[in-house]
């Protein structure tokens, strides 16, 4: 086993220090609800009758207390929200997936979606979502979906993309903001009053780890709807990950000492170079040699002092590229916790 302590450990000074709000300086402006989603508003624009068409509001929860979301509901049909999870500890994350419902219903929509908090007290927060639904123009299949694949490989997916009702409407230019993104479009096949076009769309092996939440804006010569959108989905897996992602240590006496186990888990057997983090009170146990899986040991020694812990540890491997994990560490040292 090798131990990284005070003196072994390489420590990035305030570069990991983390400010945790206390959850009474929110609650009487009643804001505390809203501050945990970084966007509010979607706006779906241009889409096909029957494609795909999804956002997620994700929200963190900011503050010490759990965050409880006791109901979702949604002011109209054309939309489902669903929840990905109720309940957040301290920097947990979570999102409200809203499903346009391009099948059932066309034209111009909009939909309120109410998230309902109970925990730590009660609030509303109102996500906002709007699209206009054509009936026109299909895609086969309805999104170009990639499933989940390793990172640094590449994969590619077809779609057929059909209009009715003109057979000269044609694709000018196919658009995304997303680098990684590879399109090839073959030359349309058209028929009485049809068009149909074979998009190929390539997903680079630099694609960025995590889930693949991007679309694209197909651009047309139709001067009253010029773009339709279309969705593109799947997951890169982390080359090294580390859980729990979230570790709570509870509240401990100030001179104290407790401990936590954390999985470090990797695509291919690697080794862990080092572990940062900004509080010296932490010190770490780290098994040696290359293996893809990690049993490491995090314990906390109390100096006497009484605070409030909110430390993120970041776990550097031998992977290309020294490929890192990170989690967060919260508590509180008081005492006569025991």
């Amino acid at each position: 086993m090798v131990s990284f302590g005070r003196r072994g450990l390489r420590l990035i000074l305030l570069a990991f220090g983390i400010f945790l709000p206390a959850f009474s300086q929110d609650v009487s402006a009643q804001s505390w609800a809203d501050k945990m989603f970084k966007e509010k508003n979607h706006d779906f624009r241009m889409v096909g009758r029957g494609t795909k068409s999804i956002y997620h509001f994700d929200f963190n929860n900011l503050y010490e207390e759990e965050v409880h979301v006791a109901a979702v509901r949604t002011s109209c049909g054309c939309t489902t929200p669903t929840l990905s999870q109720k309940t957040l500890k301290t920097h947990e994350t979570a999102s409200v997936k809203a499903t346009f419902n391009t099948s059932s219903f066309v034209g111009q929509k909009s939909a309120t979606i109410t998230v309902v908090f109970d925990r730590p007290a009660y609030a509303e927060v109102q996500l906002k979502v709007s699209g206009y639904i054509r009936t026109d123009v299909t895609f086969d299949p309805p999104e170009i979906n990639y499933g989940e694949l390793a990172s640094g490989t590449s994969r590619e997916q077809e779609v057929t993309i059909t209009h009715r009702g003109n057979s000269a409407w044609e694709i000018t230019d196919v658009r995304s903001h997303c680098r990684h993104l590879e399109v090839r479009l073959d030359p349309p096949q058209r028929s009485q009053g049809q068009v149909s076009y074979r998009m190929s769309v390539k997903l680079g092996e630099s694609m960025e780890e995590g889930d693949i939440r991007e679309r694209l804006t197909l651009i047309s010569n139709d001067p009253q709807f010029p773009t339709t959108e279309m969705a593109i989905a799947g997951r890169v897996r982390p080359s090294v990950s580390v859980s729990p992602a979230a570790v709570s240590l509870g509240t401990t006496e100030p001179e104290g000492v407790i401990s936590r186990r954390l999985v470090v888990r990797g695509e291919e057997p690697f080794e862990i170079m080092d572990v940062q983090c900004a509080d010296q009170r932490f010190q770490f146990k780290v098994p040696s040699g290359r293996k893809k899986v990690h049993l490491m040991t995090v314990e906390f020694e109390g100096d006497g002092s009484e605070d409030r812990i909110s430390q993120q540890i970041r776990i550097v491997t031998s992977l290309p590229g020294e490929k890192s994990a990170s989690c967060v560490v919260t508590g509180t040292v008081a005492a006569g916790s025991n």
